[in-house]
């Protein structure tokens, strides 16, 4: 494994842990300024959407587990093809645990000062019964 492919599961393992803790200021410096994500059913969205979708969302706990397929490396661009399962559950416990999981489409790109941020992501997550 070369350490640009160690670098981009380091920041996988990293977005998930801040999901989890609700720490969206970190989630927001592993994304490009100009990161535009797609899921089903929306218009792609960019990362001020992103953001305040995050904030809406401060009364959930988010669980998640990437499973990466395919990695590739071209470059100051990568690409990365996994597994994606989520678990929301509200703080409350009003309602019971909702699970999600799908395939994700994740593109990257290498900045100047040598770190990977998430430039585009493809989400094809559907609700799980």
């Amino acid at each position: 494994m070369t350490d640009d492919e160690r670098a981009i599961r380091q920041l996988i393992d990293t977005w998930l842990a801040a999901s989890k803790a609700g720490d969206t200021a970190t989630v927001l410096s592993l994304m490009t300024d100009d990161a535009v994500f797609m899921v089903p059913g929306q218009k792609p969205f960019g990362k001020a959407a992103f953001m305040a979708a995050s904030e809406a969302q401060k009364n959930v706990d988010i669980d998640g587990k990437s499973d990466i397929l395919e990695l590739q490396v071209l470059g100051d661009w990568a690409f990365l093809r996994s597994q994606l399962v989520v678990t929301i559950t509200p703080k409350d416990g009003s309602a019971p645990p909702m699970r999600h999981a799908g395939n994700t489409l994740t593109i990257l790109r290498k900045e100047l000062d040598g770190r990977w941020l998430l430039a585009r992501d493809a989400n094809l997550l559907v609700a799980q019964t």
